[in-house]
């Protein structure tokens, strides 16, 4: 059996997370260095978030096992902290945020403890954002920015669609919030499309789109002038990321949690992050920053495939594979 270079280990309980531990595969591909992937079960619904990270946690790790069975993997990378709690052995992890941050109190009890172990002992962090270990007290293993990577068209076009908001998880997305901002904002016939979500039904000023493609959602950005976002934390926030690499101004409040895309907001125009959604909606529509779109280009480089790619093979093959040369 030849060896494999990469295993990739995956809980994927989200969407999101499917799609990040994908292109992570094919940026290491593309790297020339052979993957396998090795994805968990499907966890069962429990009652905690302790008992939900231990599950999956133990999920990742038989999957983990037939993956070194199978392909004897020089090395590893589990992707999300959870994946990582219970190793078999020793990998690099790839996260967006940790427990520290998104499980406090109890919630977090055992996994709080179990990650600063295997933040110290892994070979390499690859981080998606420059904040996902703020939270973390005390030393950690060396860390790479690589992110899922993120495609933009920020062309010129028709923007006829006032604004679009994302609320896959509309509670998690405080989509009453967002919609109760639109009401106190609107002005004439302006329309703000909800996407990711059926849960609620059109009516005078809003859209329900449900859930769409990928192409489909770049193409209705590609439309809009604005991206509304609420979000209680926001761990990575891929939908505000594509919102301002396909041109839309972003409003949002001030979520807690990494989510780049409010960093890259505050710096492109600070008005409209803000807890005041209605009021920097307002902004957004009737005062928009001059450049907006052209400035968030070169903020958004580090996004860029092409960009990530080279990372993945320069950077992190190259320290966890022997004798891998990036081409």
């Amino acid at each position: 059996m030849a060896r494999t270079d990469v295993l990739v280990v995956s809980v994927g309980a989200t969407t999101g997370w499917r799609a990040a531990v994908d292109e992570l595969v094919a940026s290491i591909a593309r790297a020339g260095a052979t993957v396998e992937l090795a994805a968990a079960r499907p966890a069962p619904r429990v009652r905690t978030m302790a008992l939900t990270d231990f599950v999956e946690a133990r999920l990742a790790r038989e999957a983990c096992l037939r993956g070194i069975a199978e392909h004897d993997p020089a090395a590893i990378i589990y992707c999300s902290i959870t994946a990582a709690l219970l190793w078999p052995r020793p990998g690099a992890i790839s996260l967006d945020s940790i427990a520290a941050e998104n499980r406090p109190g109890r919630h977090g009890i055992w996994q709080r403890a179990v990650e600063r172990r295997r933040l110290t002992s892994a070979p390499l962090v690859l981080v998606w954002s420059e904040r996902s270990l703020d939270p973390l007290r005390g030393e950690h293993a060396d860390v790479v920015l690589a992110p899922p990577p993120v495609d933009g068209w920020a062309g010129e076009g028709t923007r006829d669609i006032a604004a679009v908001t994302y609320a896959g998880d509309p509670i998690k997305r405080r989509l009453d919030f967002v919609l109760e901002a639109w009401s106190r904002a609107r002005r004439g016939d302006e329309t703000l499309v909800v996407t990711g979500t059926d849960t609620i039904r059109s009516s005078d000023g809003v859209e329900v789109a449900g859930s769409l493609s990928t192409a489909d959602f770049r193409a209705l950005l590609r439309r809009a002038r604005a991206f509304v976002a609420a979000p209680r934390r926001e761990d990575f926030g891929i939908a505000a990321l594509e919102a301002l690499a396909h041109g839309c101004m972003l409003v949002t409040t001030p979520s807690l949690g990494p989510y780049p895309a409010r960093d890259l907001a505050s710096e492109l125009d600070p008005r409209l992050v803000s807890d005041d959604l209605a009021a920097a909606v307002r902004i957004a529509l009737d005062d928009p920053a001059p450049g907006y779109a052209q400035r968030a280009v070169p903020l958004l480089e580090p996004f860029r495939r092409e960009v990530v790619d080279q990372t993945i093979a320069q950077h992190v093959l190259t320290r966890l594979v022997p004798g891998f040369r990036a081409r």
